[in-house]
């Protein structure tokens, strides 16, 4: 009898409070409490359709211990119901659903909210600028260790006007924002789904990634009536923002599960979600990863191609320039041999550094794209490098590499012009060494293949760098197929000699530019002396030529020295400049040094906040500072009240800077974010910026 008295009381003696201005009376029971609100306080003037949507809500307070439910409420439950029936001048009314939480309970999962919840409405009147009155009879269920149904009869009316706000509005605004979308606004993204599995044992899997670590993410699964969608198994990649979630499903009935399924997925994470209506389609066997894989080896390969175009392969042009014009009017199978030969020193230098990413992250090392570049000993052995190819350009040494690099094959030789062929083992050296020189900066695609790669396994890392390494041996591999595309050029003559001088000073230029990178890293003296070793070892190169045959072995020899003398400074003399902790003006922006912590507190201060992750080692970087950064439009947003640019230099090794990276599911620079109180999880631009791109992206973040 007591239950069944509740019961009544609950459906039929609900009563009413006094309203606030904007707000319709409370309708209470002993469980919870409903009313409407509205965000505005008259209907305004604006034109029929969505400009004169009313933003109102449905608040519903509950009890502690009590909860009611979403749309899909699970294995039990009834979802929120309003009948609009009794208003006037009202189209159409809405419900816009907040991410709900998973509640489990002897076996059962249901979607809903507890303690309380707006559920955001948009109303639409018949005739736009005259009063709407909105009747609203609202069924719901709440439910603890019993369930109650409630039913209340709401009302609120709004008068003409103009749409001023209330009180309400920011209640109404912050579970709109808990509303799921594409997954864009909350920083989330469904990389791939698929249905696997046979028989009875059959799953949804989903690749899902985040612009931060997630916390505690969840797949809810609505599809045709009678599916069964159990809670998801969650795998979750080593920094956090990349997770595999797999959901068992099966149909009430018995029946098999059909080919095609179509569902509604929403990933929940916290007060963060993402909604996706697809058919999903058996993936006969494989799974969403395997599928999303495939995707990822092909943006990677799209992406080395596109790094061919990239500022950061600027160093290298000379050598891809020399491969070229080096081969004019020779015969079709040289020229195949030679350029298979560079594309395969491409790959291969691609497979040597995924190896050495898989190594590093297998011990727990911060990795990502062109960290190699913060490491002194690889840079002074660059800078030995590039000598070296220079120094052969003039004509002070021959190339010859060991035998298993296939110069055996083909043996160096010199014409009487003076243009020098350095066999399979140099082109492959050559193929090599423009992969390492143009690794620094990342490319369009190439962050997303990448950042996919190295939040899951070494076989994937392997993968997706040897596709990358494909698509960047591209052109080579094209010329190695229509080798008439070179060999049309004109034959080696005279004209080389200066050209392959000039292009040895452009190779000097890279190794200049890499000691500037150097100077940031260790002390002015150790770089100095790197330079002085790396010009003895070439004046005792060039030297060589012209001594003595007695004496070429010690010339050799002591040039050798010069160069380990030279990869051994920085082990000698390990300190450097310390880095610049507190406010920074380069070019037209004034800098702030960058600190992730404070992130959150600047845009909860309603400030516009611009990051951008650079390196001195980064050519595009440098490339987006002076074209764009420093432009007087931008500069000047920049610098304005309510903005703060912070300045990330990764020159130097740093696993905050890393993790923040990694958080976008990125490992390789440039990378600009901008966060405001509209984009409070951030806004990732692309690799290479536009002054349009960047202007947008600041005033769509902010207020």
């Amino acid at each position: 009898m007591g239950l069944l008295a509740a019961l009544l009381g609950s459906a039929a003696g609900a009563t009413a409070a006094r309203a606030e201005p904007g707000a319709s009376p409370w309708a209470t029971t002993n469980e919870s409490a409903a009313r409407l609100v509205s965000a505005v306080t008259a209907v305004g003037q604006g034109a029929v359709g969505q400009d004169s949507a009313l933003p109102i809500g449905l608040e519903i307070r509950l009890e502690p211990g009590w909860k009611t439910y979403w749309r899909s409420p699970g294995d039990a439950g009834l979802p929120v119901a309003v009948d609009w029936a009794g208003s006037s001048n009202l189209a159409r009314a809405e419900i816009e659903w907040p991410v709900p939480h998973r509640f489990s309970l002897f076996g059962l999962d249901t979607f809903g909210y507890s303690e309380h919840v707006v559920l955001p409405i948009v109303a639409t009147p018949a005739r736009a600028g005259e009063a709407v009155s909105l009747r609203a009879h609202v069924s719901y269920l709440v439910c603890a260790t019993i369930c109650v149904p409630v039913d209340a009869d709401l009302a609120l009316d709004l008068g003409p006007g103009p749409a001023e706000p209330t009180a309400h509005v920011q209640l109404i605004d912050r579970f709109r924002v808990q509303v799921p979308d594409d997954g864009t606004r909350h920083g989330l993204w469904l990389e791939g789904a698929a249905l696997i599995g046979d028989g009875e044992d059959v799953e949804i899997e989903a690749v899902v990634r985040s612009a931060v670590p997630f916390q505690s993410p969840d797949l809810i699964v609505e599809g045709p009536p009678g599916l069964v969608a159990a809670a998801p198994t969650v795998q979750r990649g080593p920094v956090g923002n990349v997770a595999v979630l797999r959901v068992r499903v099966s149909m009430a009935t018995g029946e098999a599960l059909p080919a095609s399924l179509p569902v509604t997925l929403t990933l929940v994470d916290g007060a963060r979600g993402l909604e996706r209506s697809l058919t999903l389609e058996r993936a006969a066997g494989a799974s969403a990863a395997t599928v999303s894989l495939a995707t990822m080896l092909a943006l990677a390969l799209l992406g080395g191609l596109i790094l061919n175009l990239m500022p950061c392969v600027l160093p290298v042009l000379s050598l891809k320039l020399m491969s070229a014009i080096g081969h004019g009017g020779a015969q079709g199978r040289a020229v195949r041999l030679s350029f298979l030969a560079s594309a395969a020193g491409v790959v291969a230098s691609f497979l040597v550094l995924a190896a050495a990413l898989a190594g590093l992250k297998a011990v727990g090392v911060a990795v990502g794209w062109g960290i190699q570049f913060q490491q002194p000993v690889f840079l002074i052995a660059m800078v030995l490098l590039l000598t070296l190819f220079a120094a052969s350009l003039w004509d002070w040494y021959q190339v010859r590499l060991p035998s298993w690099l296939g110069d055996a094959a083909l043996a160096a030789t010199d014409d009487r012009h003076g243009a020098r062929s350095h066999g399979l083992g140099g082109a492959f050296a050559t193929g090599a060494l423009a992969t390492l020189l143009a690794t620094p900066c990342s490319a369009p695609f190439v962050g997303t293949a990448l950042g996919f790669a190295l939040a899951r396994g070494t076989g994937e890392i392997l993968a997706v760098m040897a596709a990358m390494g494909v698509g960047l041996a591209l052109p080579y591999l094209a010329v190695a197929a229509w080798p008439r595309l070179v060999t049309w050029l004109p034959r080696p003559g005279r004209w080389m000699v200066n050209l392959r001088r000039l292009l040895g000073l452009a190779l000097v230029g890279t190794a200049v530019w890499l000691l500037a990178v150097l100077l940031t890293l260790i002390s002015a003296p150790a770089v100095a002396a790197g330079a002085a070793l790396a010009a003895t070892m070439a004046g005792l190169i060039w030297l060589r030529t012209r001594l003595p045959a007695r004496l070429r072995l010690t010339a050799a020899v002591l040039a050798a020295a010069s160069a380990v003398g030279a990869l051994l400074l920085p082990l000698t003399f390990p300190g450097g400049p310390s880095l610049v902790l507190g406010p920074v003006t380069e070019g037209a922006v004034a800098w702030q040094p960058f600190d992730r912590a404070r992130l959150a507190t600047l845009v909860s201060q309603g400030k516009t906040v611009f990051v951008d992750v650079t390196a001195e080692w980064c050519v595009t970087c440098q490339v987006n500072k002076l074209l764009v950064l420093d432009n007087a439009e931008v500069a000047a947003r920049l610098n304005a009240p309510g903005v703060v640019a912070m300045l990330a230099d990764w020159t130097q090794p740093s696993d905050e800077i890393s993790r923040y990276l990694a958080s976008f599911g990125r490992y390789g620079i440039p990378f600009n974010a901008v966060y405001g109180p509209k984009a409070p999880t951030g806004i990732a631009l692309p690799e290479l910026l536009g002054v349009a791109t960047v202007l947008e992206a600041l005033a769509t973040a902010s207020d």
